[in-house]
């Protein structure tokens, strides 16, 4: 995970905070240019890295987990500007880069070095069934209804295809969502996703002290790039903002009509 790729806020904006985003099966730094463009046109700086490798031989132990956690580490120190890393230190995380995220926080919420991230979102956690994807088209239907992330998932010749079909190692998953995360978590589910334990995330959710599981009508698997993504990118920063407020919204509905 020593390659990245960076989104700067915009010039004469003052960053407002660091977002480390992590992808899931299959996918590559390139997939998550939309959401990163979109963070950092928020005045974030936001670093995508690799993929987390995660064999199925090792990763239900300490040894692929600690090369995770020092990658992340890693990351977030060389993300750093003129005045060290801008605070709030976020980590996002889908599909098995979420469990990735979760399974290593559950063990100390610390990374490499002492520094605690500030919160975590989760977006797209698989759940422990494996469900088959067959063929490329059936996969990409797995995946989003977003003809734009469809093509850029298509046109990536990176993009490892057939991915989604290889369960994750249930030892990760168990850690996962067993995780006791201190830390704000957010996490994100498509209300469609064919890959979801929703019983399972609402079960893990309700049980850590500061966390919100939102649920994306009709979103597939993708769901940080499927045709709600303006909608999610948008949950995303205003639980980025109200990090600053004790995790209290800074827009309240007083009355509505819907």
């Amino acid at each position: 995970m020593s390659e990245h790729t960076d989104h700067h806020a915009p010039d004469g904006l003052r960053t407002r905070g660091t977002v480390v985003v992590v992808p899931g099966r299959g996918e590559t730094r390139a997939t998550y240019g939309r959401l990163a463009a979109r963070l950092a046109a928020d005045a974030y700086r936001v670093r995508v890295v690799d993929a987390p490798g995660l064999d199925a031989e090792d990763s239900h132990g300490d040894a692929a987990l600690t090369r995770f956690g020092d990658a992340l580490a890693e990351a977030v120190d060389g993300a750093a500007g003129p005045d060290g890393v801008v605070e709030p230190v976020v980590l996002l995380g889908a599909d098995a880069g979420a469990a990735a995220l979760a399974a290593y926080l559950g063990r100390s919420g610390r990374l490499p070095g002492g520094r605690r991230p500030d919160a975590v979102v989760l977006a797209g956690l698989p759940g422990r069934a494996a469900t088959g994807v067959g063929t490329w088209d059936e996969e990409l239907d797995v995946r989003t209804s977003c003809p734009t992330h469809r093509g850029t998932l298509s046109d990536d010749t990176q993009v490892r295809r057939g991915s989604l079909g290889e369960a994750l190692p249930d030892g990760l998953l168990a850690a996962a969502y067993e995780a006791e995360l201190a830390l704000p978590a957010l996490f994100l589910i498509g209300g469609t996703d064919p890959l979801a334990d929703r019983a399972a995330l609402l079960h893990t959710a309700k049980s850590l002290p500061r966390a919100r599981l939102s649920v994306v009508r009709d979103a597939r698997h993708d769901v940080l790039n499927d045709v709600q993504h303006r909608s999610v990118a948008a949950e995303i920063v205003t639980f980025l903002e109200s990090l600053r407020g004790g995790l209290v919204p800074a827009v309240a509905v007083e009355t509505s009509a819907w």
